[in-house]
């Protein structure tokens, strides 16, 4: 039994590594210019891997002088009866039916907060407040207390919350983006395509942005996280991984999505996101999602550039969007082989 669950692990490795292959040779490069700032770039190749430390701390800086004039906060709104369970609101008086972005952050399932410092993640939806949309800045309640499904049903109720509430605050409700990173973003692709967790109307989203997320879950002994996290939130039970892997619900779904990943991402996260890319181009016959592969960061830096002059990931999602995700493009599909 030990030699064949080692087979397996090879196995399954190997599957994941042939998938990220397959992602990486379709994507392709993103047409803006990425600009980081030279002290943080050689911060950032320096630590490669590490989590982010002296970048995350001159980030700081930039956020403390970078622009947030116009923008009106409105915290601690109840989206639902746990305390965890609040959003902020971050809105430009006047405006209507804007379109809304919604940041779900990270924090292995098990941590995590929508401020976890006086500036991250409120530079986000700055950013995307200054930029023409009602940005909304939400928690969602942790493991172990709160296990599988909890984060997609708190998805579904900050969904429901803009239904009823996003005009109030300017936004449009018929135009909600969802946007996660990390453990947000597995919450993010629970919602948008496994139908148990949705009104029978459907996900009722525009589009959504999948950053470093777990899509595919896999009783990987050499994930670090397995055993922390992961378990915490999907359990240990690896006969139920099947059914919580959102990448087996994505045929469900017709929500454009875009992927993203760090250039020193996790190689577990860089896996899934591989598996989610080829699926979602099997789901749209050869139609692939963007993908866009952020040169430099890593796990622990990779959305706090946002509302800085290292803007580049805001601007390669501003211009997805308002291309319509490539939809309008001319696509013809190749032949199948007849080898």
């Amino acid at each position: 039994m030990k030699h064949r669950s080692s087979s397996n692990a090879r196995w399954a490795r190997t599957l994941r590594a042939a998938a990220v292959a397959s992602l990486m040779s379709m994507v392709t490069p993103a047409v803006l210019a990425q600009d980081v700032p030279p002290q943080i770039k050689k911060q950032l190749i320096e630590q490669g891997w590490g989590y982010g430390g002296g970048a995350r701390s001159m980030y700081d800086e930039l956020h403390a002088k970078a622009p947030k004039g116009g923008v009106k906060v409105t915290k601690d709104l109840a989206y639902g009866k746990h305390e965890r369970q609040k959003l902020d609101v971050y809105e430009v008086p006047g405006k209507s039916n804007l379109p809304v972005m919604v940041f779900f952050h990270g924090g292995g399932y098990t941590g995590g907060a929508r401020d976890n410092t006086p500036y991250v993640h409120a530079n986000v939806l700055t950013y995307f407040a200054r930029h023409g949309f009602l940005g909304v800045n939400a928690d969602f309640r942790l493991a172990p207390e709160f296990t599988w499904p909890s984060g997609g049903q708190d998805v579904a109720a900050v969904v429901k919350w803009l239904k009823e509430n996003a005009s109030k605050h300017g936004g449009d409700p018929e135009k909600i983006y969802l946007f996660g990173t990390s453990a947000g973003a597995s919450h993010v692709a629970q919602y948008t395509f496994d139908r148990r967790f949705q009104p029978n109307s459907g996900p009722g989203i525009a589009g959504a942005i999948l950053q470093s997320g777990r899509y595919v879950l896999h009783s990987d002994p050499d994930d670090p996280s397995l055993q922390g996290g992961v378990q915490a939130y999907f359990g240990k039970d690896p006969a139920t991984y099947p059914s919580r892997s959102v990448v087996n619900h994505v045929n469900g779904s017709t929500v454009p999505i875009m992927l993203l990943m760090t250039e020193f991402e996790q190689l577990n996260l860089a896996a899934t996101t591989g598996e989610l890319f080829v699926a979602l181009c099997k789901r749209d016959a050869g139609r692939c999602p963007r993908f866009v592969q952020l040169k430099y960061h890593n796990h622990g830096t990779e959305y706090h550039h946002f509302n800085t002059g290292d803007d580049y990931l805001g601007r390669e999602i501003l211009e997805w969007i308002e291309s319509g995700f490539g939809q309008t493009r001319k696509f013809v599909p190749e032949p199948h082989s007849q080898s």
